[in-house]
This record gives structure tokens, sequence and C-alpha cells, in this order.
């Protein structure tokens, strides 16, 4: 395999970044942590970590414990995850005999900050929304905002600047999404798929519970057991009450994907490997 992209996080954006480069023959592994804090689990390959398999629109994530067993899985057609917070493996892959000709870092951990590997650490490396500024710490931007730009390719400056405030859904914005009410491990009461009323107890966290704010679907939850502390987001409730939404990923996804696959295939130097 020439040219590996090598994804850090496993989130819903990062998902829907690796989909799409995996539907088109490229070799994706995929990094996260050891605890990932991935609200979008069932539409999420981090979910893997803790399933040691996971499947999102028919593709397979599986957990792996080495660089020879990320190898074998993607010889065997399935992603490999990899708990790696520090990002070793990139230099694993380009040091072992087997090692690929080229390999392509997207930081998709959606961190909101400047990332600590630069645009050294790679033949090409993606940064993903704020953060990043292409031809300083990464060489090329994919804007995350929704919006007109959403999903373009900035080969220099960066991506719009957080504002901190979610995209409204039928009329609801900031009350989608659900906060951690304290500092203390997060209890469940439903599951990510459920239809919830008003006032309905979805979690809880230090005894101080969470309820829903409004009649729809939870999109979303941070695993059960996670320690978070207040003000944290660990769910999304969807007023569009429709459970298609919990398990595919977003449109928002699969226009950063494609934004990244088209910022790959530019690179002339990678462009004639990457189906070696």
């Amino acid at each position: 395999m020439s040219v590996i992209v090598l994804i850090r996080g496993g989130g819903d954006i990062a998902t829907g970044v690796a989909l799409r480069l995996h539907q088109v023959g490229l070799g994706v592994v995929i990094t996260e942590l050891p605890q990932p804090l991935v609200v979008r689990r069932m539409a999420s390959f981090a979910e893997a970590v803790y399933r040691e398999e996971f499947a999102v629109e028919g593709v397979t994530a599986r957990r792996v414990a080495d660089l020879w067993e990320a190898y074998r899985t993607l010889d065997e057609g399935d992603i490999p995850v990899m708990v790696d917070p520090e990002c070793k493996t990139l230099k694993q892959f380009q040091s072992t005999p087997h090692a690929s000709r080229f390999m392509v870092l997207v930081d998709g951990r959606m961190t909101k900050q400047s990332p600590e590997l630069g645009k050294e650490a790679a033949s090409l490396v993606v940064g993903l929304g704020p953060g990043f500024v292409a031809g300083e710490n990464c060489h090329t931007v994919v804007e995350t905002k929704r919006g007109h730009f959403m999903g373009r390719v900035i080969h220099r400056g960066s991506a719009e600047v957080d504002t901190g405030i979610p995209e409204g859904v039928h009329e609801h914005a900031e009350d989608r999404v659900l906060r951690a009410p304290a500092d203390g491990v997060l209890e469940a009461f439903v599951e990510i798929g459920d239809h919830l009323e008003p006032g309905q107890p979805i979690a809880k966290v230090d005894g101080k519970k969470v309820l829903a704010p409004f009649t729809g679907m939870l999109r979303g939850l941070l695993h059960p057991g996670l320690m978070v502390r207040r003000g944290l987001k660990i769910g999304d409730l969807d007023p569009r009450d429709d459970p298609r939404y919990c398990t595919l990923v977003s449109d928002k996804s699969l226009a950063v994907g494609g934004g990244v696959l088209e910022a790959i295939l530019s690179h002339t130097e990678l462009r004639p490997h990457l189906w070696e």
C-alpha cells in the first residue's frame, strides 16, 4: 500500500472523512483516546475502542493493538482503530520495513486549537476546522462550519472562527446540546435512538439530572461511566425525531470528507501512487 491516511480522532466528522476515503479504496487508520469523548457514538468509528469492533454504514472498524494488526486489518478491508493519543503510530508507520511511501495525516479531533504536530509530520497534513492555518501548521485546511464554505479546501489561511453556537434545527439551537450539570461520572437513563418528551430524565452527573428540554430523539450521548466536567457537551437531542439520523453520518461529515478527498487528489506528488 503506497499511501496510508492516518486520521486523528474517530468522532462523527472524522468518521465521515474515513468513510469517504475508505469507499474510494484508500487505506485509512484511525487513532483515538483510551476513552473517546464522542457524543454521536452510533455514527462514529471511535465506538470500536469500547466494543472492539463497530460498523458505520456497512463499513467495519476494529480496535487493534499494534502496527502489524493494523496492516492485517487493512488487508482484510476494514479500518483499524488504535488507542494512541500522542499519535506515535505515525512514526511507526513511517519507519517499518513495510512503510508506505507516502503518509497523509488528517487531524479530525476538532479541538479548535493549534495542533502539536505541524506540516512536517507527513507528506500531506490536513487540518479540519478552527486552529489550523494552511501553510503554517498544516498544508491544507478544510472548512467545517455550516454555510456556503462548508467542505471547501483552503490552501492559504484558516477556517472560520468557532462561534461556540450550535447550528439550529427546527427552531432549536443551543437547547439541542445537553451539557453536564456538574463534575462527576455520567449515568444514563435512556439510550441513543430513544424518543423523549419534555422533562424526561436523560442522564445524571453527581446526582444532578439532565432533562429533555423538548420533544425529540436522543441522537447522541457520551459513553456512560465517563468522568465529565461541568459544562461539557454530553448529548444531542434532535427535534426531527428521525431514527436514521442516529446511525448515519451527517451531510456535514460527508462534505468535509469530500474536501479531504479533494485535498489528497490535488496533491500532485501523491496522486500517481494513491491506489498502487
